[in-house]
């Protein structure tokens, strides 16, 4: 029998790539049968970063590369493997809540088992979308706690004949406590320890918050904080928690009796630790940890436990394994903690019951069981899954690249223009390319975590307040050597830009981008309502509406939402016949943003009138521009007049992006996946499907030509075309995750 793993593994600092290889290891030799088994390993790289992983791992998926994972399943697929086990947390997978695992596992052509390090009590919408799903694919679902099994049925309504009960693991690792406090010059202390990952949930001032008492009456008491800041932690907010922990032991005058190990130990040394501690504590925040590797760890060695009642906890240390205390009381803890230190007897008794059950849950066991899992199913002849209509493919995209944009922008903006793909400084900076900028960069480090999309996002966002005027208007361009070239900027340049900063307070990455952009945004408000442009008063509709998705109670704003929907819808009836459904007597330029709009509105408003002019329009622009197949966009030319005919030619990525947003929109309004067809349909315009059968990316710049004209494709690769394509590219792959869920 051959498996194949998904999930971290080491040399990568994860307690779930632990639990992988040490899954590995048990199930490649079955120990109760010692019948052989083969194997591989697929692991997870996170956040660009490489490993120099074992000759088991035979391929890696980057976290936020979604084209990895469609790769993954074809391996796997043809490895010769008979069965994939999964090991699933939301972290450690790309996409919204981890949802580009899916893709993958709707692609294998095996049998599915899922080990669930993480169920959530109230998760959220596409949380629990993401776990049903995986859930759905998978032959049976390991959990290690009961209380993961009453979740999984009374939440998630996964059957009960589906989920299989399998202890978490421990290695088989026994050291002598006199010996191991040795090792360590412990042999006069009263030794104290917690290990893992170091987070503001984990609670560890409440244990240093006890310690004052139990030191005045115990001063050999040590108490060892072992491990490093968990990863996550340190990308946001470095180490503000370790070092808020030292300053409070310096407060408590505790320096001599609390210790932080800032290190990620391997196994043999941590079971040196644990093992030589006289009490190990989980001092957990709140209940919600359905699984505890470093808990299950501390009773595999036979410590002596006490911890905070999360779910895990109450069950590992039921029947006198452990000792519980509330969360966050430390009065509590200091109790028990000196009733142990005072009575050996009690430690000893605590001790022997820990690792009685702890011999019951070594590796060689639980990886027995994963073995007779897997035989069962596989003596089932289990059928694959039906493979889902495949509308949107991204392994037709070429690899995400920022490096025309990096080429394009200093440290004032984005440059507005190229001559083929090498910036044009003489034209300099505009605002609506800064806009359509940080819309951009805000989507890329959301979606893919890229962390040079947040170093270009600030820039961005700098342009567009240095041009705000004190009227709340906004200048649109400036030159190369950052003199102002107008004095107010287009009624366009000014919608664009409300866009991009209602984008911002819907998607801000911290607080400080938050609060900059909605000074910026509400100085700007008083405007709104003067705007005559229909293309200004789109984009400003679609910037409100995203400040209203995070901020719904503000009902100023949405009442000028409203008065500028009924501005539109005005335009609207004014021009609309049964034969021309549109809002001006021609099809110009961003035609898809006016329907894209009051699709965003309609979602706001619940507003009928605006829901029927929303989807009467598309399906007007649907039928001009989709009609045999593939996008053919209206030309910038002569564009195309009421009674006359259309123009083909300067056909502008600009009016694909806003194709490729509408659709988008559409299917968010509707949930109807047809519209995540038409959008990518839009998309492969600008990869060749399009009038004259050529592709404006340019594979080896990584930018966008600038259009389509008479005598073929504009090679020049400004910013407003490279950022059509890159936004574009992005709601794709967003898109996709939402076909496949």
């Amino acid at each position: 029998m051959k498996l194949a793993y998904i999930g971290t593994y080491p040399p990568r600092e994860c307690g779930i790539g632990t639990f992988t290889q040490n899954l590995f290891n048990s199930t490649v030799t079955n120990y109760e049968s010692e019948t052989l088994n083969k194997g591989l390993v697929i692991a997870l790289n996170d956040h660009e970063q490489t490993y120099t992983y074992p000759e088991e791992v035979k391929l890696t998926i980057r976290q936020e590369h979604q084209r990895d994972y469609l790769k993954a399943a074809k391996f796997i697929n043809i490895s010769g493997a008979d069965l994939c086990v999964l090991e699933h947390e939301f972290g450690i997978y790309g996409g919204q809540n981890g949802a580009y695992i899916l893709p993958l596992l709707y692609r294998l052509e095996i049998p599915l088992v899922v080990t669930l390090h993480t169920i959530l009590k109230t998760p959220s919408y596409n949380e629990k979308a993401v776990l049903q799903e995986i859930c759905k694919m998978a032959h049976k679902v390991v959990v290690m706690s009961h209380k993961a099994i009453e979740f999984l049925t009374t939440i998630y309504d996964v059957d009960e004949e589906k989920i299989e009960y399998i202890e978490h693991g421990v290695p088989d690792i026994q050291f002598d406590q006199l010996q191991s406090k040795k090792e360590f010059k412990l042999d006069n202390k009263k030794f104290l320890l917690t290990f893992g990952f170091i987070g503001r949930n984990k609670g560890i001032e409440t244990v240093i918050n006890a310690l004052p008492k139990v030191v005045e009456k115990h001063p050999e008491v040590l108490y060892l904080v072992l491990g490093k800041t968990h990863p996550n932690v340190l990308r946001q907010s470095g180490e503000e928690y370790r070092n808020y922990l030292q300053r409070l032991v310096k407060s408590l005058r505790l320096d001599g009796h609390v210790l932080f190990l800032n290190e990620f130990v391997n196994e043999e040394e941590l079971f040196k630790y644990l093992s030589a501690s006289d009490i190990y504590i989980t001092p957990y925040l709140n209940e919600a940890q359905i699984t505890s590797g470093t808990l299950a760890y501390a009773i595999g060695v036979g410590s002596a436990v006490i911890s905070t009642p999360y779910w895990h906890a109450a069950e590992l240390l039921a029947d006198g394994r452990g000792k519980l205390f509330d969360f966050g009381n430390s009065d509590e803890l200091s109790n028990i903690f000196m009733d142990l230190l005072d009575n050996p007897k009690a430690r000893m008794d605590l001790r022997e019951k820990a690792h009685d059950y702890g011999r019951t849950i070594t590796w060689p066991k639980s990886g027995a069981k994963y073995v007779a899992l897997a035989e069962r199913i596989l003596e089932g002849k289990p059928k694959a899954l039906p493979l889902k209509e495949a509308a949107i493919d991204p392994l037709v995209l070429p690899p995400f690249s920022l490096a025309h944009i990096k080429r394009l922008t200093d440290d004032t903006g984005i440059i507005q223009h190229a001559k083929f793909g090498i910036p044009n400084l003489k034209e300099g900076y505009c605002l609506d390319d800064n806009a359509r900028a940080l819309v951009m960069a805000l989507m890329a480090y959301r979606q893919k975590k890229d962390t040079l999309a947040l170093e270009l996002a600030p820039i961005y966002m700098s342009y567009i307040h240095y041009m705000q005027n004190k009227d709340g208007t906004f200048r649109n361009f400036l030159s190369f050597s950052r003199s102002f070239l107008d004095e107010t900027g287009s009624e366009d340049s000014f919608g664009r830009a409300i866009w991009a900063l209602g984008f911002l307070l819907a998607q801000a990455p911290s607080d400080a981008y938050y609060q900059t952009g909605k000074l910026v945004f509400f100085d700007a408000s008083p405007n709104f309502e003067k705007l005559q442009s229909i293309r200004a008063i789109a984009n400003t509709m679609i910037g409100i509406s995203y400040y209203l998705k995070s901020n719904p109670g503000d009902d100023a704003m949405t009442e000028r939402l409203r008065n500028l929907a009924g501005k539109l819808i005005h335009h609207y009836k004014e021009v609309r016949t049964p034969d021309w459904r549109w809002f001006e007597s021609l099809l110009a330029y961003d035609n898809g943003m006016l329907p894209l709009a009051l699709l965003h509105s309609a979602e706001i408003l619940h507003d009928d009138r605006v829901y029927e002019v929303a989807m009467e329009s598309m399906n007007f622009l649907t039928e001009k521009s989709l009609k045999d197949g593939y996008l053919s966009i209206i030309g910038n030319e002569n564009w195309f007049k009421k009674e006359g005919k259309r123009s083909m030619y300067a056909q502008q990525p600009v009016d694909a992006l806003a194709m490729v947003l509408m659709y988008h929109q559409a299917f968010h309004v509707t949930n109807d996946k047809d519209y995540l067809k038409k959008l990518f349909t839009c998309f492969m315009w600008f990869l060749g499907e399009n009038d004259i059968r050529l592709s404006l990316f340019d594979f080896e710049t990584k930018g966008c030509c600038d259009g389509i004209e008479r005598y073929g494709i504009n090679r020049n690769q400004g910013a407003e075309s490279s950022l059509a394509y890159l936004i574009s590219h992005l709601t794709v792959l967003q898109a996709f995750e939402e076909f496949e869920s």
